[in-house]
């Protein structure tokens, strides 16, 4: 359907249906926007946001609208020299970012426009939205979901094309992938005994255009005979999965194939392709009693890249999402070390303990490993940390972990194996029932990358309409042999936020180190930023 047709309709039928029924209509609006500071010592400089634009910032108003059983929803995206896209440049687009219109009839929901949808756990498909890393593959199409309530059984499928993320070619954000995603899912909830089973199965078929072949048959012919091969139009992927709950267990498994199809071989260069099958398997185990908990993950993964065409790479036309089996963590200098999922090569496991002897302390303990399947290291961390909660007005957290990183596969630098020891410790005195006074502190100790580090924050909070903090990253002992590395220099940090009802408001100052940046569960890499960033977030 004609894309002009479609946001005609999406107005058009709730103004119509509006005259005959109220309905409800609920939206939200949230604002990010930045000033550049010019500041040569930390990199902050050099790029056209800090030479000559000065501000950028990002829009998004979401409208939803519910009547007689019919759902309309839209959303309106707006980008004004941004540099979300690429921290180090400009970007300006704007436009419909996602509309839809939802029926639902008995145990039948009908949704066309923008399908926001996964099977399993999203290895083999996930559609969503992530403003933080600026990832919305949503897909424009038709989507049914049929339920069979007697036969315990949730049956879905969806197809369509994924569309671009924001300034793909033009500067609106309305574009679109031209290669085909159709998909089917199975899932069920049945109880069997003392155990509860939700089994699901999944197929999906990507099919690519002319114009994708074209680009894929060039790169082919351009590399050596021998490796040369006939790409397919058609790939094909299938998914099992299960969760099993038995008193105090729970255990998810899933595993993923997909068949040939040309794919870029990352270990001699993005610009060549191979023709191979790829494959993951995936399981949680959780184990649970009062006082006591272990957690147990692992994935294998060989050559599972799923993207709308091997012409996509990074983010751009991403298909699925690979669960990450490392822990996130909050702490800032041990959270620039997160280690990204990886599509071609990995074999992760992660062991989590917690031991609660008393209401009043928590122990932690997590042992994490990630190879390549040819057995090269990737990522090892032992971490602990301890809780003691309950001692009067305090509550103290403390804890330490030892990390061993690649950087030549996570952050593409031909640097050694990074080392470190992190240790922390976090007070927080509650001076009433409203109102406390949080403090950190960290210091990273390693000699490779930037080198050592020492992190302090005081965080003052009237929850919850208010919060200040002040902190300071401080490079204590440089790595001048790293090139990124001119000094030891601080990056200070103020902060303030206030939140009112629906509303909720932030202002912070900012000098920040290049590096990976996790804020609010979202972690990306970030070049150095030196300025001020203000946020508005309502609802409505």
């Amino acid at each position: 359907m004609n894309k002009a047709v479609l946001s005609l309709l999406a107005l058009a039928l709730p103004v119509s249906m509006f005259a005959q029924s109220q309905g409800t209509l609920s939206g939200d609006l949230q604002t990010n926007l930045n000033f550049f500071q010019k500041d040569e010592k930390i990199g902050a400089a050099g790029n056209p946001l800090y030479d000559n634009y000065l501000s950028g910032g990002e829009a998004w108003l979401s409208v939803r609208y519910n009547v007689n059983n019919w759902t309309f929803t839209s959303r309106f995206d707006a980008f004004h020299n941004s540099n979300l896209l690429n921290p180090s440049s400009a970007m300006t687009a704007y436009g419909l970012g996602a509309y839809s219109i939802t029926k639902e009839m008995d145990d039948l929901t009908v949704t066309v426009g923008s399908i926001y949808d996964q099977i399993g756990s999203g290895i083999l498909f996930r559609s969503y939205e992530d403003r933080g890393l600026l990832i919305d593959n949503g897909l424009m199409g038709l989507g049914l979901k049929y339920k069979l309530p007697k036969q315990h059984l949730l049956l879905k499928a969806f197809g369509g094309q994924q569309r671009y993320a924001p300034g793909g070619q033009q500067e609106h954000i309305y574009e679109l992938y031209n290669p085909i995603i159709a998909a089917i899912n199975a899932e069920g909830d049945y109880t069997v005994g003392k155990a509860n089973i939700t089994p699901g199965v999944g197929i999906l078929n990507r099919t690519l255009d002319a114009a994708s072949m074209t680009t894929i048959t060039s790169n082919i012919n351009s590399q050596e005979l021998n490796t040369r091969f006939e790409p397919r139009y058609n790939m094909y992927a299938f998914s099992a999965y299960n969760t099993l709950n038995y008193k105090s267990i729970q255990w998810f498994i899933e595993g993923d194939y997909k068949t040939h199809e040309a794919i870029p071989d990352t270990a001699l260069g993005t610009t060549k392709l191979v023709d191979k099958p790829g494959n993951v398997v995936f399981t949680t185990l959780n184990y649970a009693r009062k006082g006591f908990a272990v957690n147990v993950s692992a994935k294998r993964t060989e050559n599972f890249f799923m993207r709308t065409s091997p012409n996509e790479v990074l983010l751009k036309g991403m298909l699925n999402w690979q669960p990450v089996v490392a822990r996130q963590r909050p702490e800032r200098l041990i959270s620039r070390y997160t280690p990204a999922s990886q599509d071609l090569s990995e074999m992760a496991s992660t062991v989590d303990v917690l031991y609660n002897p008393s209401e009043k302390t928590t122990f932690t303990f997590t042992y994490t490993n990630i190879d390549r399947l040819d057995k090269s290291k990737l990522y090892r961390e032992l971490f602990g940390e301890v809780v003691l909660d309950g001692l009067g007005p305090w509550k103290v957290q403390a804890g330490a972990q030892y990390l061993e990183y690649n950087m030549t596969i996570y952050r593409t630098k031909p640097q050694p194996f990074l080392f470190a020891i992190t240790p922390y410790v976090e007070l927080t005195y509650l001076i009433n029932g409203s109102k406390s006074l949080r403090m950190e502190l960290q210091y990273m100790n390693t000699k490779q990358d930037y080198g050592s580090w020492v992190f302090g924050l005081l965080e003052y909070n009237v929850a919850p309409k208010f919060s200040l903090s002040v902190s300071d990253m401080y490079n204590i002992k440089p790595n001048y042999d790293n090139s990124d590395v001119h000094g030891a220099y601080h990056y200070p940090s103020i902060y303030g936020a206030f939140s009112k009802g629906p509303h909720r408001f932030s202002l912070a100052y900012v000098k920040q180190v290049a590096g990976i940046n996790c804020t609010g569960g979202v972690c990306r890499y970030e070049p150095a930023f030196s300025g001020i960033k203000a946020t508005l977030n309502t609802r409505f």
